[in-house]
C-alpha cells in the first residue's frame, strides 16, 4: 500500500487521528519538504510523536525517481507533506503511477492554505478567482504572470490569493513584504492601462495560519511593505470589490481603515 499523507498547516498538532495512526503501522516513510513543511515543527517532533524514523528526499528523488513507489508493492510506505498532499500537482502524478502498476493506495488530506487563507481573511470563498505564486527573482527576472492573474481576477470581479515562494531545502521563504515589493516594481513595467495594483491597493497579508500568534493584517500596500509579519510562513491576499460584511471584518478584524466601508 502507498500513502500519500497530508501534515496540516503548521506544526504536528494539525496531522489527523487517522494520518498519525497510519504513520504508526506503516514499514517506511519518505517525506518531501521542499514544496511545504511544518514550519512549527521540528524533523525530531514528527519522529518522536510518530514513534517511527523519516527518510527525506531531496527534489529529484520525488519527481524524477520516485522509486518509493515501486517499493508500495511489497511494503507500506507512507510519503507525508506539509499541507494536503494533492495541492501539489506531482502529488497526483504518484497516485497516477499506483493505478498504472496496480498498486494499492490511501490518501489521507490535511488542512491547507487554499481554504484556511480563504477562510481567515474573511472573504467570502466563491469570490475568488485564480490562485497565482509570486516566485524569487531568478537573476533579477521578475515574471509578470503573478501580477497579470491578479489583475485578471480584478477585471472580473474576484479576490486574489496569492502564495509565496517556499524553498524549505535552504529555508528560504518569501515574506509579505517581499512579495508587495514584487507586485510594485512589476506595476512599474507595465503599460499604464495594466498598472490597477498601486501602492493605494487593498492588501492583506498573512502569516503563519494554523499557529497561535498568527496575524491577518489589511491595509494599502504602503501601509503593508514594511509591515513586520514575524517568521513564516506568509501568503497574501488581494481584494477585489467588497460586500459590506467582509469590509467590516476587515475594519475590525484585520486592522482595515474604516474608510473602505464608505466604498461598499
Amino acid at each position: 500500500m502507498f500513502y500519500l499523507i497530508g501534515l496540516g498547516l503548521f506544526d504536528i498538532d494539525d496531522m489527523s487521528i487517522k494520518a498519525l495512526n497510519a504513520l504508526r503501522e506503516v514499514d517506511v516513510i519518505y517525506a518531501e519538504f521542499f514544496t511545504s513543511k511544518l514550519i512549527g515543527s521540528t524533523l525530531d517532533s514528527i519522529e518522536n510523536r510518530i514513534n517511527s524514523k523519516i527518510n527525506i528526499l531531496n527534489r529529484s528523488e520525488v519527481e524524477e525517481d520516485s522509486s518509493f513507489i515501486d517499493e508500495a508493492k511489497d511494503k507500506n510506505v507512507a510519503l507525508i507533506t506539509g499541507g494536503d498532499p494533492l495541492i501539489a500537482t506531482t502529488h497526483s502524478e504518484f497516485i497516477v503511477q499506483c493505478k498504472k502498476k496496480n498498486i494499492d493506495y490511501k490518501i489521507i488530506h490535511g488542512s491547507s492554505i487554499l481554504s484556511s487563507a480563504l477562510a481567515i481573511s474573511g472573504l467570502q470563498g466563491y469570490k475568488f478567482g485564480k490562485v497565482t505564486t509570486i516566485p524569487f527573482p531568478d537573476h533579477n527576472f521578475f515574471p509578470k504572470s503573478p501580477y497579470e492573474a491578479i489583475v485578471e481576477n480584478l477585471n472580473n470581479d474576484m479576490h486574489t490569493l496569492v502564495l509565496l515562494d517556499i524553498q524549505a531545502h535552504n529555508d528560504r521563504y518569501m515574506t509579505v513584504n517581499q512579495g508587495l515589493e514584487y507586485l510594485i516594481k512589476v506595476k512599474n513595467s507595465m503599460d499604464k492601462e495594466y498598472q490597477l495594483i498601486t501602492e493605494d491597493t487593498l492588501a492583506i497579508g498573512i502569516a503563519r495560519v494554523g499557529s497561535n500568534d498568527n496575524i491577518v493584517k489589511a491595509g494599502k500596500i504602503s501601509d503593508l511593505i514594511d509591515y513586520d509579519f514575524g517568521s513564516p510562513l506568509h501568503s497574501i491576499i488581494i481584494p477585489s470589490k467588497l460586500h459590506i460584511v467582509e469590509a467590516e471584518y476587515l475594519v475590525y478584524v484585520a486592522g482595515a481603515d474604516k474608510s473602505i466601508l464608505d466604498e461598499c
